[in-house]
C-alpha cells in the first residue's frame, strides 16, 4: 500500500510543486489549504506524513501542530519561509519532527520524507518488540540499563544516560535544547544550554567511534540535537 501524505500548504504555485513531487514517487496525497481543513483532512485521511506550511491563511502553523499532536504521533515536516531560529524551535517545541526553509529542493524534501517514514516504522517494530534499542555500533537494553559500544559495555552517568535514551526513543527526530532540558531536569532554564553542551560532549565521547566526526548524534546549531538511524546520515 502506498503511503499517505497530506500537504497543507496555501500557496498553489508551491502546492502544485510538491504533488507533483509525490507523484512521481507513487504517494498518495491530497491538499489542504488551511489549517480547519487540514485538521479535518488529517482525521479522515490518517495519513503517514504531515507536510506543514506555518504561514496559514486562518490558524497559525505551531499552533496547528499543537493540535494535531493532541491527538496523533504522526510524523509533521514543516516547509515554511519563516526562516529565523525562534520559529524553527517553536514549531519543534510544538511537536514538528523536521524543518524545511523555503526555498527547498524537492531531492531534500523526498529525503525527509523517507527519514520520517523509517522513523516511524522504527517505533511501530520498538512496540511490539524486546525493549533492546540497536543502531549500528551502539546497543542500549533499557530494562538493564545497560548500554554496549561495539560489543564492549560503556559506563555512562546518570545524565548522560538519560540524555541517550531521550535521543534514542526520538531517533530521527531533532529535539530542542528547550525540550531536552526539560526532560532532563523539568525545571531548567534555557541558560543551562551550555551544561547540556558538555554532558553531550562526554555522551559522545563515549559512544562515537570518532567524536570528531560523530555519527549517531547530529547537533543543530542553536536549535538541538538529532539521533540519526546509521542509514539516515545521508
Amino acid at each position: 500500500m502506498n503511503k499517505r501524505v497530506l500537504v497543507v500548504e496555501d500557496d498553489v504555485a508551491i502546492g502544485n510543486l510538491i504533488k507533483m513531487t509525490l507523484a512521481t514517487q507513487q504517494y498518495e496525497f491530497d491538499i489542504a489549504r488551511d489549517g480547519h481543513s487540514a485538521l479535518q483532512k488529517a482525521l479522515a485521511m490518517n495519513p503517514d506524513v504531515i507536510i506543514l506550511d506555518l504561514g496559514l491563511p486562518d490558524i497559525d502553523g505551531v499552533e496547528l501542530i499543537t493540535k494535531i499532536r493532541s491527538w496523533t504521533q504522526t510524523p509533521i515536516i514543516v516547509v515554511s519561509a519563516r526562516g529565523e531560529e525562534h520559529d524553527k524551535i517553536n514549531a519543534l517545541d510544538a511537536g514538528a519532527d523536521d524543518y524545511v526553509t523555503k526555498p527547498f529542493s524537492v531531492e531534500e524534501l523526498l529525503a525527509r520524507i523517507r527519514v520520517a517514514l523509517r522513523r516511524k516504522s522504527f517505533e511501530h517494530q520498538l512496540e511490539n518488540e524486546s525493549p533492546v534499542f540497536v543502531n549500528g555500533h551502539l546497543q542500549i537494553n533499557y530494562m538493564a540499563n545497560t548500554v554496549f559500544v561495539n560489543g564492549n559495555e560503556v559506563h555512562l552517568t546518570p545524565i548522560e544516560y538519560k540524555l541517550l535514551v531521550i535521543l534514542s526513543k526520538h531517533v530521527g527526530k531533532v529535539l530542542t535544547h528547550n525540550f531536552i532540558l526539560k526532560e532532563i531536569w523539568h525545571n531548567a532554564l534555557q541558560s543551562d544550554v551550555p551544561s547540556l553542551r558538555v554532558f553531550m560532549a562526554t555522551l559522545r565521547k563515549k559512544i562515537e567511534n570518532n567524536p570528531a566526526n560523530p555519527k549517531l548524534i547530529q547537533t543543530h546549531v542553536r536549535v538541538g540535537y538529532r539521533m540519526l538511524r546509521c542509514h539516515d546520515e545521508e
